[in-house]
């Protein structure tokens, strides 16, 4: 057979598409920005950094923290809130443990400068397998 290339078209028939009309909603007006409650973040931030290092500082004692490790080892919940509080940190730290790691989790008080929990530092570690 006979290949003929002029029995083809060169560029198929456009299809016609009817055309659309799309509406965008007008842009959003956002407030000024106002870095002051970012700013005291921040602050409070550097707060407890300062008591995070105070509590690392403490768990690098070896003697420290092998009572840490064997009070939670035996489920002694207590015992080690009370060890955490012998530290001398000014605000709470709350702690969680699993055979295989903690979990110091450090939190702003509620002031009547700032009456609601500002910032979080969590610290978590391996402790084990």
């Amino acid at each position: 057979m006979y290949y003929n290339p002029f029995h083809h078209p060169v560029n198929p028939p456009m299809t016609y598409y009817p055309a659309y009309t799309i509406h965008f909603p007008p842009p959003r007006a956002y407030p000024p920005v106002d870095t002051k409650i970012f700013e005291q973040s921040i602050k409070t931030f550097r707060v407890l950094m300062r008591q995070g290092s105070m509590l690392l500082d403490r768990l690098s004692d070896v003697g420290f923290a092998r009572k840490i490790m064997n009070a939670a080892q035996q489920g002694k919940h207590a015992e080690v809130d009370i060890l955490i509080k012998s530290i001398g940190l000014t605000i709470p730290v709350s702690t969680r443990f699993t055979p295989s790691g903690v979990a110091f989790i450090l939190t702003t008080p509620a002031t009547q400068a700032q009456p609601a929990d500002c910032c979080t530092l969590s610290i978590n570690m391996k402790w084990g397998q």
